[in-house]
């Protein structure tokens, strides 16, 4: 099945299942391929027909757009270079959580989790350590006689104790001898990352890019910039977050502004669109365009914000 119409199934079962979804923008080449929303689960999702064509810096910027935006990174594909993706099994690469169409499809229709992840080594669980040491206690069971059973170390009984994930072939051994369930399912979409594993090397920046980040940081926002999205960086101060941009052409600038004005309403937060020099709208479709001058005048982020308020259509 190609791309495109594996990236149609996928919007349409998340349509389906009560998400509010971005219209598709028809760019190659970015990080995500759609945003949607249902209450509070927001996710950012890339679509691939083959995962091996996702990249070590276009997962990084993945989730660091999904953390600051306070969402799920999530990337769908069919198979990679060892074949099709395996049924109700979350595979991982670069820290982002991936998943086949029916799997998703099955727990977005059906509330049916995978219980399997895919990890160097083959397919693994997690495995309930409070019930396992639960029923080890009431049977009285050693660590050898389970270590034996299982056919592993004593070690690595005590680690499936304290949390340590199984391989399927053991998890189902330890089931089978206790007469116990004790694989756990996993949410694909609570997917936690350490920010420290997802660096991403800066942009270069030139010119009006460089001038408008520096004073944006002068004003006390954390400025994140972008390489492979709609909009060029996440400007962020405590409880805000806008989605930015930089104007250029004016016909550029109103498809720009049309993309991240959409993507802005799924997302729930603010855009904005900065230009060398406004003319006379103050915004195009929605978003609030501010010029140098304007910036360079301000004296604070209240006075920024309190333009962007204004200017919002």
């Amino acid at each position: 099945m190609k791309r495109e119409a594996i990236l149609k199934e996928t919007r349409e079962a998340l349509a389906k299942t009560g998400f509010f979804l971005s219209q598709p923008h028809g760019e190659r080449g970015l990080c995500f391929d759609l945003v949607a929303r249902r209450d509070d689960t927001l996710l950012i999702v890339k679509v691939f027909q083959n995962v091996d064509g996702l990249s070590k810096g276009t997962a990084q910027e993945l989730k660091t757009i999904a953390r600051t935006l306070e969402g799920s990174p999530l990337v769908i594909g069919e198979r990679s270079g060892t074949g099709p993706l395996e049924d109700g099994v979350i595979y991982g690469r670069f820290g982002v959580p991936i998943l086949c169409r029916s799997t998703l499809l099955e727990f977005l229709e059906e509330g049916v989790p995978p219980f399997l992840f895919s990890a160097p080594g083959g397919l693994y669980v997690r495995l309930d350590a409070a019930a396992l040491r639960r029923v080890r206690d009431e049977r009285g069971l050693s660590l050898g006689a389970l270590a034996e059973m299982a056919g592993v170390s004593r070690r690595t009984i005590q680690m499936y104790l304290e949390g340590m994930a199984a391989t399927l072939d053991v998890a189902m051994r330890l089931e089978d001898f206790l007469k116990e369930s004790l694989a756990l399912p996993v949410d694909p979409f609570s997917f936690l990352d350490h920010p420290a594993t997802s660096e991403t090397a800066a942009p270069r920046l030139e010119g009006f890019e460089r001038e408008l980040f520096q004073r944006l940081q002068r004003l006390g926002y954390e400025v994140l910039p972008t390489a492979r999205s709609p909009f060029d960086a996440l400007s962020k101060r405590e409880l805000t977050t806008f989605l930015t941009g930089i104007g250029g052409a004016e016909s550029a600038l109103d498809r720009k502004a049309e993309v991240v004005s959409n993507i802005s309403r799924v997302v729930e937060k603010d855009s904005v669109m900065f230009v060398v020099r406004r003319a006379v709208r103050t915004s195009i479709r929605g978003v609030p365009v501010i010029g140098r001058e304007e910036l360079r005048r301000a004296k604070d982020s209240d006075a920024v914000e309190e333009m962007i308020s204004e200017r919002k259509g």
